[in-house]
């Protein structure tokens, strides 16, 4: 149990996929502009993520090194179609507000990346704890980035306004590509410095 959690912390900290392996760039920037987006996002995603990798990690015996990738595309995009059909049920405004990126999860450098990588290699189990971490990770990423754009460029949060006295001081390129380059390129500075100052600490600790 404790590999499992281990396994499942470092998609969550040590290995974020947004701020520390900078994966999945695209969808990051286009959908959080809002949080009511981000988590929509984060939460497709992270589906996808943990069904792929459990079916994956079950049939990778069976698959033959040369159709690999392939076969891993139509894994994740038969769960992706899945994803969509729900939406379209029960979320429409949602799906209509995600677009194209929606689709595009297919293609996603994560889910793809973390099938090649740990799913192809490891038992169900652990396949399933690293799609959770990597999907929470990536959905709490979305959202810090959604929250600050949001508050900052739309003056709400969830789209519930701020009072009129908050909202007089929003900057609206927060909600345009600058801002959310600027938000991210500094976020992605903070995490690093975070991860920086944490491995030398444990060096000092083990010098001592």
């Amino acid at each position: 149990m404790l590999r499992l959690l281990k396994v499942f912390f470092r998609g969550v900290i040590a290995e974020n996929p947004v701020f520390v392996i900078v994966l999945g760039m695209c969808p990051t920037l286009a959908v959080t502009t809002s949080v009511e987006k981000a988590i929509g996002m984060g939460l497709a995603t992270t589906f996808v993520l943990v069904c792929s990798n459990f079916i994956i990690s079950l049939v990778k015996s069976l698959v033959p090194n040369e159709v690999r990738i392939p076969i891993f595309i139509v894994v994740i995009a038969t769960f992706v179609t899945l994803v969509k059909l729900i939406m379209s049920a029960y979320f429409p405004v949602l799906k209509e507000a995600l677009g194209i990126f929606l689709p595009l999860i297919v293609v996603n450098c994560i889910i793809l990346g973390r099938a090649e990588a740990f799913a192809s290699k490891n038992d169900p189990f652990a396949s399933i704890f690293d799609g959770l971490g990597m999907g929470i990770g990536f959905t709490l990423s979305l959202m810090l980035l959604g929250t600050i754009r949001e508050a900052l460029g739309g003056g709400s949060f969830l789209d519930i306004p701020f009072a009129d006295g908050l909202s007089a001081y929003t900057q609206t390129i927060f909600i345009l590509p600058p801002g959310g380059f600027l938000t991210l390129g500094l976020l992605m500075g903070l995490f690093n410095h975070i991860g920086l100052r944490r491995k030398r600490k444990n060096r000092g600790g083990r010098n001592k």
